[in-house]
């Protein structure tokens, strides 16, 4: 009808079958079809057969008015038709119903238009027109506006029964106008074609919903949506994550090795396939992003070399990809809820919590904490604060037993792995895949219950400081390793420390602050160096001759002897304890 657009069908539509009532005569009783519980495409042809076959237009618009209700959530509240005299009721429908206002009828004008009622939100006056002209009105109400399909289906009802109206009229002169009824019947078939088809496309699109709804149910995951789709497509299905990495393939031809595109044209395909509302060809594929809350979480394509994906294909696709995007989406919110709980449950155990709630919350994200853990923590500055680099960290300690839980401390990460890691390959494993070598990682000894993690936290603290204190700060370094170092670590009385630093290097550590100098620095150098002038001037980067002269002023500040065996080793002690453990200062 002119006054709505045009419809598309949902492919909800019920497959009931409409069956007529056995008799075929033009009398009203013999056209008495019962009306039926829904009333599909099928049904509104079975129904057209009727109409057709009806004598009188009277009885015509009675036999569609019963009908109507068959079509959905509607009422028919008055029939009319057009006479010499203006619009005339039709008798023998429904007494009880509310009264239409005749006035107002004759005041559409022959035109469509709304129709006011009071227990109706909506009441809508439907023209039964020919070539002619007006024939008359079905009045129709509703709770609320009709969808598109609604409209849809009152509009072809109007427009059978004006057609049968019209034939009505011509009978009696059916044999001098044989014409008109081949008219009337083409455009009958015509009708029937159309229907035939928006029949045949619902059903394939009802097919793609019941698949895809119990791929959903069955929770089958990525696997189970390519295969869905290449069984209702034919094309070979894939889905990619954002980087051009494969996750999922369905159907035959899967390339082995399966090609990585370049990040430069991985990222050009994405900004083009987002430009568009819908899947998208590129070269031979059809593809279709899983953007949720517009995030691009995955790729969902189809192989399609031959171009001979048409409207079902890309509705199969189209929703695929709502399908993926919604499976992705729930993977995600359950990593975070995972990971969230395993960095809290960390962040406990370094600051000490309860063994039993520890085992229960351990329990919980799947790792035991009854075996032997070991604490790691990484430094590897710039890097810290990213995702990527906690999921290089987590691949490079992970074991086959199971995952490290792993957390941030600031700008270092914090892992407790059951595995000791393998002297320098967790190191060897983050410099080749950063690029950066330049940084350390420091071990605890092992761990045999949970109130044991703070003070294992701790060694794996002390560790790492040892290492980049040391002549070679990059590498990693383990607590069982430190030696004197070990005596120096948690738990040591600072102040007793702080006393055995001025003892020895107090004239020292006051002379460079009173004159800008770095004679505790260079007597630790010194002796890092194993006593080697050349390598010392060297870690010092200054000339042996300046070592000379400063490793002088030393022994004359200090009133040390550098080659009695006991003050050099007391004063090596304070130089570690200095920078080690006081961090430079005093």
């Amino acid at each position: 009808m002119a006054s709505h657009p045009s419809p598309r069908l949902s492919p909800h539509v019920s497959d009931q079958k409409v069956t007529p009532h056995p008799s075929n005569t033009a009398s009203t009783e013999r056209h008495d079809l019962r009306p039926l519980a829904a009333l599909d495409p099928h049904g509104l042809l079975v129904l057209s057969h009727a109409l057709l076959d009806c004598a009188e237009q009277s009885e015509i618009v009675r036999l569609a008015m019963r009908h109507v209700s068959a079509l959905g959530p509607y009422h028919a509240e008055a029939g009319y038709l057009a006479t010499g005299d203006g619009l005339s009721r039709v008798p023998g429908h429904d007494a009880g119903a509310p009264t239409v206002d005749d006035a107002r009828m004759k005041e559409l004008g022959e035109a469509d238009g709304l129709v006011s009622l009071p227990e109706w939100s909506w009441t809508w006056a439907f023209g039964l027109r020919e070539a002619g002209g007006l024939l008359g009105y079905i009045v129709v109400s509703s709770r609320s506006e009709p969808d598109e399909q609604g409209h849809f289906l009152l509009s072809t009802l109007v427009r059978f029964t004006s057609a049968a109206m019209s034939l009505a009229a011509t009978r009696p002169a059916q044999h001098d106008n044989a014409g008109e009824l081949s008219r009337l019947r083409t455009e009958r078939d015509t009708a029937l074609r159309q229907l035939d088809a928006v029949r045949s496309e619902l059903h394939l699109q009802k097919t793609v919903h019941d698949t895809l709804a119990r791929v959903a149910a069955r929770d089958g995951g990525e696997d189970a949506i390519t295969q869905a789709l290449y069984e209702l497509t034919g094309l070979s299905a894939l889905i990619e994550d954002r980087f051009g990495n494969l996750r999922s393939w369905a159907g035959p031809d899967r390339p082995d090795p399966y090609p990585v595109q370049s990040s430069t044209h991985q990222e050009e395909m994405l900004r083009q396939v987002a430009r568009e509302a819908g899947p998208v060809r590129v070269k031979d594929r059809l593809i279709a992003l899983a953007r949720p809350r517009g995030d691009l979480l995955g790729v969902l394509a189809l192989e399609d070399p031959e171009a001979t994906a048409d409207d079902h294909t890309m509705f199969a696709l189209d929703h695929a990809q709502q399908s993926l995007a919604q499976e992705l989406l729930h993977m995600r919110e359950l990593t975070e809820v995972e990971l969230r709980l395993r960095r809290q449950l960390i962040d406990d155990l370094l600051e000490g919590t309860d063994e039993t709630s520890a085992y229960a919350r351990a329990e919980a994200v799947g790792h035991d904490l009854r075996r032997t853990h070991y604490v790691v923590v990484v430094h590897w500055p710039g890097n810290a604060a990213t995702s990527s680099f906690t999921r290089v960290v987590e691949q490079a300690t992970a074991t086959t037993a199971t995952r490290p839980l792993i957390t941030r401390r600031g700008d270092r990460m914090v892992l407790l792995t059951e595995a000791r890691p393998d002297d320098d390959a967790v190191y060897a494993a983050l410099a080749r895949e950063l690029g950066t070598p330049d940084r350390a990682i420091g071990v605890s000894t092992r761990c045999d219950s949970p109130d044991g993690i703070p003070r294992c936290y701790q060694e794996a603290l002390r560790a790492l400081e040892v290492r980049q204190n040391s002549r070679q700060p990059s590498g990693t370094t383990f607590f069982d390793d430190l030696g004197l170092y070990r005596i120096l670590g948690p738990g040591n009385d600072l102040r007793e420390l702080e006393g055995f630093v001025r003892e020895w290097l107090g004239q020292l550590i006051d002379y460079d602050a009173e004159h800008d100098t770095e004679l505790v620095e260079t007597l630790s150098r010194y002796f890092d160096c194993g006593g080697n002038y050349d390598e010392a001037a060297s870690a010092l980067t200054v000339h042996r001759s300046t070592l000379r002269y400063r490793l002088q002023r030393i022994r004359e500040i200090s009133d040390r002897d550098l080659t009695d065996v006991d003050a050099r080793l007391n004063l090596q002690v304070a130089t570690r304890v200095w920078k080690i453990i006081l961090g430079g200062r005093r």
